[in-house]
């Protein structure tokens, strides 16, 4: 791998700038250690949107749309737009809402507990080893032959309905409906101006697209190629801006304890993280990278994320969600359901040679 060839230089300067945006979205508002979390980002939104009831988890988050519509501004511009999906339909929206089971009974996505790490937070190192245990089984799982089948072409226009939905969005940040609810509490109601949140999710979602960059991508390459894929750098790259930024503004506070949006429920949030890291490698990337491909055309994708907007719903509606104290009975069981659900589809979408 030639370290300045063009993608690997986009890849690293999308994990630079996800690092220090991250981290300063902090400092313009957002929630401690929590300045970009695309599943806290879903919840926010689903809350607003009334899928929720809960009075502190309600507001529609400015980055998430930005994420989507960067997107596709991207892909327009490169060209790579395009209608594709038909594979595996239903299981691919299972899985988007077991997803956000994992990431809320860790409190957060895979870029949030990387931003967590950087700026300290020791209770981050078993749900590393969850996620990278969870990329390694699914990489298993691949080689055994289990996969949902390849997007295909699709005629109709069937992947714009995703980024108009986000469009759609937009016109609610921009022209509030009376429908649309607020938090005046809690972590939903510490926000970036908008304005600001909106262009910094637009210019992280366009380089998304351009780099392919994602976090459980990194890590599955990793284990695949060694330092010899971009993505590694990129993660890397991420890793190392968010602390220096994390240093430079006083966000550093390394410890086990009260650190902020953190339960020490250690063995819940390594199997919340292999749930997470085992789906996104059988759907092919994580959270955020499902953002980026809905933004692209791609229906496969789309349907993770409305699937990832019901689990959103649901973890808070049901109390699945972790929380400072721990992770409730409801959590548990929602994870140990998901570990079953991903067994289940490896049984059943193994491609048999005999």
């Amino acid at each position: 791998m030639n370290l300045f060839d063009r993608q690997t230089l986009i890849v690293i300067v999308s994990g630079l700038s996800l690092g220090i945006l991250g981290v300063l979205l902090v400092l313009w508002g957002n929630p401690q250690n929590s300045g970009i979390c695309v599943s806290c980002f879903l919840e926010n939104s689903a809350g607003a949107l009334g899928l929720h009831d809960n009075l502190r988890m309600q507001y529609l988050r400015p980055e998430l749309i930005g994420f989507v519509l960067g997107a596709v501004v991207a892909a327009s511009i490169g060209r790579e737009f395009k209608s594709r999906g038909g594979s595996a339909p239903l299981p691919r929206l299972l899985a988007g809402i077991f997803l956000i089971v994992g990431c809320a009974v860790f409190i957060g996505c895979p870029i949030k507990m990387f931003l967590r790490f950087v700026a300290g937070d020791l209770t981050t190192l078993t749900a590393i080893s969850g996620l990278v245990a969870g990329v390694w089984l699914g990489l298993k799982g691949l080689a055994a032959g289990v996969h949902f089948g390849g997007s295909k072409r699709q005629t109709g226009g069937a992947g714009v309905w995703v980024p108009l939905g986000f469009l759609l969005l937009l016109a609610f940040i921009l022209w509030p409906p009376a429908f649309l609810l607020q938090s005046t509490r809690g972590s939903a109601a510490q926000a970036a101006p908008v304005l600001i949140a909106l262009a910094v999710g637009l210019l992280l979602g366009g380089l998304a697209q351009r780099s392919r960059f994602c976090v459980t991508g990194s890590i599955r390459d990793s284990l695949l190629m060694g330092y010899r894929t971009p993505l590694l750098w990129g993660l890397l790259a991420f890793l190392f801006r968010g602390f220096v930024t994390s240093l430079l503004t006083g966000q550093f506070q390394p410890g086990f304890y009260g650190q902020p949006g953190a339960h020490l429920d250690l063995l819940w949030s390594f199997l919340g993280m292999l749930l997470v890291g085992l789906i996104s490698v059988l759907i092919g990337g994580c959270p955020f990278r499902q953002l980026i491909k809905s933004g692209e055309g791609d229906a496969d994708a789309g349907l993770v994320v409305i699937g990832m907007f019901l689990g959103a719903g649901l973890v808070q509606s049901w109390q699945i969600a972790g929380t400072t104290a721990g992770v409730g009975l409801n959590g548990k069981v929602a994870v140990m359901a998901g570990l079953i659900f991903v067994l289940i589809n490896m049984l059943l979408y193994r491609e048999r040679t005999d």
